[in-house]
Order: C-alpha cells, then structure tokens, then sequence
C-alpha cells in the first residue's frame, strides 16, 4: 500500500461527554471513512486534536483505527512529538502494530532549525522500514520549511517519500516543491481542508488530507479531476464551498458538528480549544448544512 494517491483523509478523534476516547465512535468513523471511498486514513494529527492526547492515547487510538480499517485502505500514523526519541518511539510502535507508514511535522514546541529538522527526520528514517510524509505546515504549530529543504530530505533519507505542504500560499508552495523534490518524491500531497485542492491537482499534487466529516463530497471532487472533467469537479467543489469556509472559523467544532449530524460520532465535545458554535453560528451551519446534506452519499 506505498502508491498513495487520492483523498487520505484526517480521522478526528471522538470523545465522551466525560472527555474520555469514544472507541465506538472512532471504529464507526473509520468504516464511515471507507464507506465514503476514502483511499487512506491519517492520525492522530491537527484535526485530530492530537495535542491533547497523550502517547498512551495516540497508541490507543493507532490500535482502533488499524484494526478496524483492516487492511482495506492505508491508515498512515501521525506521530509528531516535542523530540526525536519520542517521535520515533511512536512511530516504531505504529509500525509494529500495522501501519502503512507515518506522518510528522518537525518537534511543535522546539522548532528546530533546518539542521535540526533534518536530524529529527533522519532518526526516523533510520528507525523505520515504512514511508514517511513529511508534513510542512503553518506556524504556529507547525515549523515551516523551504522547498529546498523538503527536497534534500527526500533525496537523502529513503524512507522519505511523502510530502505534506500546508504553507502558505499552499498551491505556490506545492508547485516549487514538486520542482525541487522531482522523482526523489512520490506525491506532494495537499491540505487546509481541500481548499485548494483543484489547484493543487492541476500542479501535479497526487492527493489532499482533508478532516474526514464531508469524505465522500471530496473523494467524488477528486474522482472528477482525475477523469478530466475539471468543469463537473469545480461544480460539486462550489457546491460544497460554503461548508468549507464555515470550517476555516470553527475548525474542529465544526468537523465534529457535521459528523454528529451525519450519525458518526455521539458526541460534539472537543478538548482542543477553540471557537464554540454560539447559537448564531449554529442557525448558520442549520442553513449550510440543508443546502450540502444532498451532497453527503452515506449517513
């Protein structure tokens, strides 16, 4: 499962109303995710709130998702840590317990400098016998870096062989990442929720990691786009714009409203800090989500 292309999307992470891991939900989730066509699984990552979980908590979690995806598609382990040794102790734990390969962004608290990222993605190189994606994104969680850089990785370290850019402006970055890396990467994927992702495909991106609450809209965009009929994938993207800008305010809240709806998860409740759906925005999503629930093929 090494040839990763498509909609890999961002599994969040359901809790209880007691803020406890919803195992159930996360195993409906996943078989939502599949349902929907999805053609890989990420996490615990950004959408994920995986910040908030501790390592006992991302195994856990790894451990669900693995086991109920069963094979069926790739479940790619997001393992990004404050320190390389923690990072790769994850990750060889992913690896043990079945995952296709991992995810990580640079130490989020650290940010090392160029050196230091490389160190930090050679260690996990060297530990794992998996791909590795490589995610570049926006401060202030994530340590941004040049394309330069991403490409080094990619011709040096052999496990490297993915690309994550999420820096901004995404399709300018995507595009002179693609220029450097050249065949040393299989696939620069895109993310930011799928908001440019028409752009990014017509740069040569081979997929975007959106959260997983609108699948099966982006997994039909993107059938779209590689059938050629740009003209139908931008229809059903516009259609599906007013959700997408929504979430760019409400960011996890909003995921997790929408899977709610869907009959996926049990409960809205997040742990990760943020913007609460006040009565006002949710009349908004009431009125958003009427006019895209056509869109949804499952749930």
């Amino acid at each position: 499962m090494n040839n990763w292309k498509g909609i890999f999307v961002i599994v969040v992470t359901p809790f209880t109303e007691s803020l406890e891991l919803d195992a159930d939900s996360l195993r409906r989730e996943v078989r939502f995710c599949i349902n929907a066509g999805a053609h890989g699984l990420v996490g615990p990552a950004n959408a994920s709130e995986f910040a908030t979980l501790s390592d006992d908590e991302r195994k856990r979690w790894m451990e669900i998702v693995i086991a109920e995806a069963g094979h069926q598609i790739p479940v790619v382990a997001a393992t990004t840590s404050g320190h390389a040794v923690s990072a790769v102790a994850l990750s060889t734990f992913a690896q043990r317990i079945g995952a296709d390969g991992i995810m990580a962004m640079p130490p989020h608290i650290l940010h090392p400098d160029a050196q230091g990222c490389h160190d930090y993605y050679k260690a996990l190189n060297d530990a794992l016998d998996i791909p590795i994606c490589v995610q570049n994104y926006i401060g202030p969680i994530g340590t941004p870096m040049p394309a330069a850089l991403l490409a080094k990785m990619c011709r040096e370290l052999r496990q490297v062989r993915y690309l994550k850019e999420e820096t901004m402006p995404e399709p300018d970055a995507i595009s002179a990442t693609i220029a450097s890396a050249g065949d040393d990467c299989d696939g620069v994927f895109g993310g930011q929720g799928g908001i440019y992702m028409i752009d990014e495909h017509l740069r040569g991106a081979c997929g975007n990691m959106p959260a997983c609450q609108s699948t099966d809209v982006h997994v039909a965009i993107y059938n779209k786009l590689v059938e050629g009929d740009e003209a139908g994938a931008r229809k059903l993207f516009n259609q599906l714009l007013p959700l997408i800008n929504y979430e760019r305010l409400y960011g996890v809240a909003l995921y997790k409203e929408v899977l709610y709806r869907r009959g996926v998860i049990a409960s809205k409740v997040c742990r990760a800090p943020g913007k609460p759906l006040d009565a006002h925005a949710l009349r908004e999503v009431d009125s958003i989500y009427r006019d895209v629930s056509s869109l949804f093929k499952i749930g």
